[in-house]
């Protein structure tokens, strides 16, 4: 039997005045994903327990079955696992965002989706400055999305439990100040991001962006941080072997500590241009082979949406994923015989809001020896109406690799 999720990031939501009452799943034309529901099941789920901040790296480990609270360790190591990037025992990885800042207030979380190559010189430039300094690392990663290694050595390092940050994107549009470091170590990260802000100032390159009317990148924001995780590999875990595709290094870090194979996909952006069919096509190709049981689709347009607050591309996106990735794969699947196809988000993010937040997401199950249930329509309106409700989002995974017999 062969298995696919479908993740549409932050794809559940409020009702929206601007799509005159409707949700976007219920505004969205997603023939595909009601055909998954018709077939099988839908219900909800909650990834993101409420002691711990919402946000991908909670929400999708728990999708993928591995309960947060006992396995998540923080954002910024899952990423580094991505870069290849080892940790020590007692060494921290913390995310590092170009910003843009003015009057005290965050205006953008990405420097306005700052090019990657300028985004390299910007960190080279960064760690030249703390290149007497034995513990800092920077790493380059894409656009805005970067890393920070405190390297312990034989030190013991100054975070804890206790050190907390704040994710730029949940502060879009609001003062900065009471959201800076807070706790053991928080006086080396404000340090370190008060001093990005003459380096990046002296970057011609950076400020020529801003003869464009384009945000440069004012300075940077450290939050994610975390040790190295210890997770039980995949196979060992369900029986099943993993393939993930995804344009965001957080997804592609879990993916290789979880022992699956990453799939690339050119085109992939991580953003709402991302090239949907292009996923879709990968995904179909991943289940041809012999060494892939189960492929993840993980799509960050429908998330990046929100953090926008633009619900016509959130619409958008959902219309886009359905259209290229759910219906070719779902066509692919019951072409070969036995299969389950999953559709679910990883936690809310509210156009309201633009943040992430807590709360039941929507799902839909179909394939292989699942009894269908009275439902027609995937959205959160009728996922609240089902029976099925998993308030451990963790145990989803357990339902899709469940023994043949009905969910209901």
């Amino acid at each position: 039997m062969k298995f696919a999720l479908v993740i549409p990031d932050g794809a559940a939501d409020e009702p929206q005045p601007s799509l005159g009452g409707k949700t976007p799943f219920q505004a969205a034309a997603v023939p595909n994903m009601d055909e998954v529901v018709r077939l099988g099941v839908v219900g909800r789920a909650d990834h993101v327990p409420a002691s711990m901040p919402s946000g991908s790296d909670v929400g999708t480990m728990s999708l993928f079955g591995y309960d947060p609270l006992e396995f998540h360790t923080g954002r910024a190591p899952l990423e580094a696992a991505a870069q290849g990037i080892e940790l020590g025992v007692n060494d921290w990885c913390i995310r590092c965002n170009f910003v843009t800042v003015a009057n005290g207030e965050m205006v953008s979380f990405t420097a306005e989706q700052i090019p990657t190559d300028l985004a390299r010189k910007l960190i080279e430039t960064l760690q030249r400055d703390q290149c007497g300094n034995e513990h800092w690392k920077f790493y380059a990663g894409v656009s805005y999305r970067n890393l920070l290694v405190y390297r312990a050595r034989d030190t013991v390092a100054p975070f804890g439990n206790k050190t907390l940050t704040t994710p730029p994107h949940d502060i879009t549009g609001q003062g900065i100040e009471p959201y800076l470091p807070q706790g053991p170590g928080s006086e080396l990260l404000r340090e370190l991001m008060e001093k990005s802000e003459g380096l990046l100032a002296g970057s011609p390159e950076n400020q020529q962006r801003a003869v464009s009317g384009t945000h440069t990148a004012t300075q940077i924001w450290l939050w994610g941080q975390g040790q190295r995780p210890n997770l039980t590999p995949f196979l060992e875990r369900f029986g099943q072997r993993g393939a993930v595709i995804t344009a965001v290094d957080l997804l592609r870090g879990i993916g290789r500590l979880l022992g699956w194979k990453v799939i690339e996909v050119q085109g992939a952006t991580g953003y709402l241009d991302t090239d949907y069919a292009a996923k879709g096509r990968a995904a179909i190709q991943a289940l041809k082979d012999d060494v892939t049981d189960f492929i993840v689709v993980h799509v960050e347009a429908s998330d990046e949406a929100s953090h926008e607050g633009k619900a016509d591309e959130k619409v958008r996106a959902l219309e886009q994923i359905d259209r290229h990735i759910v219906g070719p794969l779902h066509e692919y699947l019951r072409s070969q015989g036995e299969y389950r196809l999953l559709i679910c988000p990883d936690h809310p993010t509210f156009l309201r809001t633009k943040t992430h937040s807590h709360g039941y997401v929507p799902f839909a199950l179909c394939g292989t020896s699942i009894t269908a249930d009275s439902a027609t329509t995937y959205d959160e309106i009728a996922a609240a109406k089902s029976a099925l409700r998993l308030d451990r989002g963790c145990e989803l995974m357990n339902l899709l690799f469940s023994p043949a017999h009905g969910c209901t």
